[in-house]
C-alpha cells in the first residue's frame, strides 16, 4: 500500500503559519498535485512527507504506518527536485544504477532493473554519456528514472521542471504523465504553474495561507471553482463585484446592470465568475440573455484567439474570442458582449 495519509498537520516558524492543520489523503496510485503561490505551503507540506521538516503537531501516515517522526531516509520515498543532482563523472546506467548498488543488489538485477526504466525514459541510446553530454531534458529524466528504478512507493517531486524552458518543460510534463500511466504509482508534486497542474493531476490541491483552499479534479477547480480566490488562480476570469437582488438575478457594483444567472441565490455570495471563453463578441443579428456594449480598448492576437479587454463604464471584461470572427475588430471600436445565465457562477469573496 502506498496511500499517504496527512491529519492535522501544523508548523509555524515565530509568527509565521506555514501550514494550519492540514487534512489530506492521497490515494494508492493517484497523480496529486499541490498547487499554490510561494508561501502558501506547498513545498513545507511536501517536505514534512519527505521526512525533511518536523511538524508542530499532526500525523504522518505512509501505507498504513505512521512516519511522523521517522529519518527521511528510512521512508523508502523518491524525491525528483529542480536541480538534477547527477553525479557527473558516472554515466547515464551508473547514475540510475547508483541507489540501486549502495542497497547492495545483485548485479544481475541492478542490469535488469536500469536496462527496463531506460527504456520506459526513452534513453536507453544515451546510456553509456555524462550528463555533460545531455540536454536539460535528458538530465531531468535521468533524475526521474534515478528516482523510478528502486520502486519506491511513493515519490514526491518539487518543480521538478521549473528550471526548462516552455518547449522542454511540455515534453518532459508528456514524459512524466506516460510514466504515471505506466507504472501506476503514487506522485506528489508541487508546483506553481497552474497549466501544469491541469495537465498533469488526477487530483489537485490548491493552497493559500498554509491551507486548502479547494481539492478537486482539474474539472471541478476550473469549472466549480470553491470560491473567488480558486476562480481567479485556475484559469482566467472575469469576477465581478455584485449583489443578489432576486432569485436568479444579480446586479453589477460597477455599472447598477441587472445580470440573469442560473444559479441559486440565496446565500450570500458576492461575485459573479464568467470565464472569457464564455463570453461571446456578438455580431448584428445575435443576441444572448445577458448583453453589455463597450468600448474595445486593448486587443492581443493569440493564434487561434483574439484576447480582447472591453470596457464599459469602470468595468472591463476580457473576452477570448475566435480570431475568424475577431479579426477586423479595431481599438476604439464599439462592441456588443454577451453570455448565457448558465455560463456565469456566484461565488464567495476570499478575503
Amino acid at each position: 500500500m502506498s496511500t499517504v495519509a496527512l491529519s492535522g498537520i501544523a508548523k509555524s516558524y515565530a509568527n509565521f503559519v506555514a501550514l494550519n492543520g492540514v487534512d489530506l489523503t492521497v490515494p494508492e496510485g493517484e497523480f496529486l498535485t499541490l498547487l499554490g503561490a510561494s508561501g502558501s505551503g506547498k513545498t513545507t507540506l511536501l517536505n514534512v512527507v519527505a521526512g525533511m521538516i518536523s511538524p508542530d503537531r499532526g500525523i504522518v501516515s505512509i501505507g498504513g504506518r505512521d512516519v511522523t517522526h521517522v529519518p527521511p531516509r528510512q521512508r523508502g520515498l523518491g524525491m525528483v527536485f529542480q536541480s538534477y543532482a547527477l553525479v557527473p563523472h558516472m554515466s547515464v546506467f551508473d547514475n540510475i544504477a547508483f541507489p540501486l548498488r549502495i542497497r547492495r543488489m545483485a548485479s544481475a538485477e541492478v542490469k535488469s532493473r536500469v536496462e527496463k526504466i531506460l527504456d520506459i525514459v526513452q534513453l536507453g541510446h544515451i546510456a553509456h554519456r555524462k550528463p555533460r553530454e545531455l540536454s536539460g531534458g535528458q538530465q531531468q529524466r535521468v533524475a526521474i528514472a534515478r528516482c523510478l528504478v528502486y520502486q519506491p512507493p511513493v515519490i514526491l517531486m518539487d518543480e521538478p521542471l521549473g528550471a526548462l524552458d516552455k518547449k522542454l518543460r511540455e515534453q518532459l510534463q508528456q514524459e512524466i504523465r506516460r510514466i504515471h500511466k505506466e507504472m501506476g504509482i503514487t506522485i506528489l508534486y508541487v508546483t506553481h504553474d497552474q497549466e501544469e497542474a491541469l495537465y498533469l493531476s488526477d487530483r489537485i490541491c490548491l493552497m493559500n495561507a498554509g491551507e486548502i483552499e479547494q481539492l478537486g479534479t482539474p474539472q471541478e477547480l476550473y469549472f466549480k471553482p470553491a470560491n473567488a480566490f480558486v476562480a481567479d488562480f485556475i484559469g482566467e476570469s472575469n469576477l465581478l463585484a455584485c449583489d443578489i437582488v432576486a432569485p436568479g438575478r444579480v446586479r453589477l457594483d460597477a455599472s447598477g446592470q441587472d445580470i440573469r444567472i442560473a444559479q441559486d441565490t440565496s446565500g450570500t455570495a458576492n461575485r459573479l465568475m464568467i470565464r472569457p471563453d464564455k463570453i461571446a463578441v456578438l455580431a448584428d443579428g445575435e443576441s444572448r440573455a445577458n448583453e453589455i456594449c463597450g468600448q474595445i480598448e486593448e486587443i492581443a492576437f493569440v493564434g487561434e484567439t483574439m484576447r480582447l479587454t472591453v470596457r464599459s463604464g469602470s468595468q472591463a471584461f476580457t473576452v477570448k474570442a475566435p480570431t475568424s470572427r475577431s479579426a477586423d475588430r479595431k481599438l476604439g471600436s464599439t462592441a456588443r458582449i454577451g453570455w448565457e445565465p448558465q455560463d456565469a457562477l456566484l461565488l464567495e469573496a476570499k478575503s
